[in-house]
């Protein structure tokens, strides 16, 4: 699923070719893309008709585009194949096109919601004061919003008594981190996915807090991660930070730090990479 830098590359583009417009149609084509949407694909429509588009936000791996002068935003759940793209309103339909959103300017683009595998889909929902949608209020600051706050954040990893990659990865204590770039941050950092985060000192987790954001900001300099054709662009253009992965997918290749041979584990139902030398797994209390 696409993580924080995948999302913000697609919030930028958004943000240049979509913020300011106003809708003229919007057309579900098909009704999972809008099943998270209480009252169907009719009333989606007819509700966004004539909104005009605010600047687009995001938090963490969550996007949303605001609605002028509202306190409603159009929530996007990406899932697992999810495109936002802007295409020239004359080129030809996708083969797995879901929502179409015209627009009332001479600008010839439009939105198209494109999902292969229906996991995702487009709400409308209320904001809350601080204006968010209603629905992800209680999902954390990322790392890369100036208002994190990283003494609470060491706090609550230690009061949380589990391990540094499970808390990487819990939204409600900080956003935006998937599995990619939690293996890509603890590599950097030397250390081991199972490590307690209760024994975490202060300055090694602002170590590791670091290291999430330099590997976030270097993905997002090359337009994120694309492993294949689903994650793309608002132009439709993949993402090249693959080929600078330190950890992540490089199973029995060489650490291009110490040289030993990566190793893959399963873990929660996905995989953990990690160096066997750079990164020894905690002591088993005997």
């Amino acid at each position: 699923m696409p993580e924080l830098p995948e999302v913000e590359v697609v919030r930028r583009g958004l943000e240049r070719w979509v913020a300011g417009r106003t809708v003229e149609t919007v057309e579900v084509l098909h009704p999972r893309a809008v099943r998270r949407h209480p009252g169907g694909g009719a009333d989606f429509a007819a509700r966004l008709r004539g909104e005009t588009v605010g600047v687009p936000q995001r938090r963490g791996k969550y996007l949303w585009l605001p609605l002028e002068g509202r306190d409603l935003s159009v929530l996007g759940h990406l899932g697992m194949s999810g495109q936002l793209l802007v295409q020239p309103a004359d080129a030809p339909d996708e083969k797995h096109l879901r929502i179409r959103v015209r627009f009332d300017d001479a600008a010839g683009t439009e939105l198209r919601f494109v999902d292969q595998r229906t996991f995702g889909g487009l709400s409308l929902h209320e904001n809350t004061s601080g204006g968010l949608p209603d629905v992800i209020a209680h999902i954390a600051r990322d790392p890369l919003d100036p208002l994190f706050d990283e003494v609470a954040y060491h706090l609550a990893l230690r009061a949380k008594r589990t391990t540094v990659k499970r808390a990487l990865l819990d939204q409600s204590l900080i956003s935006g981190v998937g599995n990619i770039y939690a293996d890509e941050a603890l590599w950097r950092a030397r250390l081991h996915y199972e490590r307690p985060t209760a024994n975490l000192t202060r300055p090694r987790s602002a170590e590791l807090l670091g290291h999430v954001r330099d590997v976030m900001n270097a993905a997002l300099a090359v337009g994120g991660t694309s492993f294949d054709s689903l994650y793309v662009n608002v132009n439709g253009e993949s993402g090249y930070f693959d080929r600078s992965l330190d950890a992540y997918g490089r199973e029995d290749e060489p650490c291009k730090r110490c040289g030993t041979p990566m190793r893959r584990r399963p873990w929660m139902n996905r995989s953990s990479y990690y160096c066997p030398r750079c990164q020894r797994p905690p002591r088993v209390a005997s």
